[in-house]
Parts: C-alpha cells; structure tokens; sequence
C-alpha cells in the first residue's frame, strides 16, 4: 500500500508532466498563419502594387509627396525614435543614400506619430542624416502601406514600424521588408540587392 507522501509525490509528477506537453504544443493555427503571411510579405522582392501616393512635411516644413519623384527609385523606410530595429538599420540607410544619391535613387524616412522636435534631436542629429525625414503625424501614411492581413489585431501604422520599401520609377512596390526579428536585416543586404536589380 503507498503511502500519502507518495500519492502526492505521483500527482506532482503527472501534474508537471502535464503542464509541459501543454506548454511545448504547436501554438494555434492564427498565429502560424500571421506568421506566414508575415514572413512572406517581407521576403516578397516583387509586391508590384501601385504605391498610395503621400504628401508630408519635412523637418524644415517643407512639403515633399511621393509623386514628385515619378521617374526615380524611392526607398521609403518607416520608423520611430523609439523602435530599436529602426535606430540600428538609420546608419545603413545613410550610407545607402551615399551609395546611390548619383544613380536617382531618393531616400525617404516617415516618423510615425511623433513631433518634429523629438525627431530632429533622436534622429537627424543624432545620426547627421542627410536625406528627408517626413513627419506622419497621424499615422495616416504608413496605415495606408499596411497589409490588412499581416497582425490584424495592430494598428495599421505600428505594422510599418522598421520596415523598408522599393518604389520603382513608375510608382510600383517592388520591395517590401516588414520587421521580422528572427531575420532581421539591419545591414539593408536584400534591399540592396533588390534596388541594384531594379537600376
């Protein structure tokens, strides 16, 4: 006959047991499936959607909207001061902008949601970029590039948060890199590769 000590001793175990099956289990088929959608969205170098068309001001209040540069090659990142994947990929995309302002590519950095103050002194400053930064004070424009299947539960403009685009000189999407913290790529490598295809 067992003893109290070792009946509680049996059930501890078959609870502990119980509870790690539970916790290594597949998580629910929605998140796979945001997740996928998610991963496919930022590995596609060929969206080819029409790109909504904005108009923003610059830090110096100056208005810029994307159509002004019909006919050339606009990367578009979209960022925060506070997002850390968007403050470590800012130098790269300065050093981007050096790379190929001669070849007609544009460079173009959307802050969602924050003053221009904020900006210029956690952005401009502190990275001396030299290419426009565009105040989305809204949200509005970054909502408007947000997949509507990609982390519905979001909003739209935090989506956008870290990503980077490719706009070809006809107004088209041709590159789309949502933030995927698994792979992300700070360094611009695939974007840069995409953008050399398209030049």
């Amino acid at each position: 006959m067992r003893s109290p000590g070792n009946i509680m001793k049996l059930v501890f175990l078959f609870i502990t047991s119980l509870l790690f099956f539970v916790g290594c289990k597949q998580p629910p088929e929605t998140a796979e499936t945001a997740e996928s959608v998610d991963v496919a969205v930022a590995s596609d170098n060929d969206v080819n959607m029409i790109a909504p068309n904005f108009s923003l001001k610059t830090l110096d209040d100056e208005s810029i909207s994307l159509s002004d540069y019909k006919g050339k090659v606009v990367v578009v990142h979209i960022a925060t001061t506070w997002c850390p994947f968007c403050n470590a990929e800012v130098p790269y995309l300065e050093a981007l902008y050096q790379d190929y302002k001669d070849k007609d590519v544009k460079v173009l950095l959307i802050d969602v949601k924050e003053p221009k103050e904020l900006v210029r002194e956690k952005l401009k400053d502190k990275y001396n970029l030299s290419f426009p930064i565009l105040l989305d004070l809204d949200g509005a424009v970054a909502s408007s590039y947000a997949p509507k299947d990609v982390l519905p539960e979001l909003d739209r403009a935090e989506v956008m948060l870290a990503s980077n685009l490719i706009i070809d000189k006809e107004g088209n999407i041709k590159f789309m890199s949502l933030l995927d913290s698994k792979n992300f790529d700070a360094e611009l490598i695939q974007l840069k590769k995409r953008l050399d295809e398209l030049l």
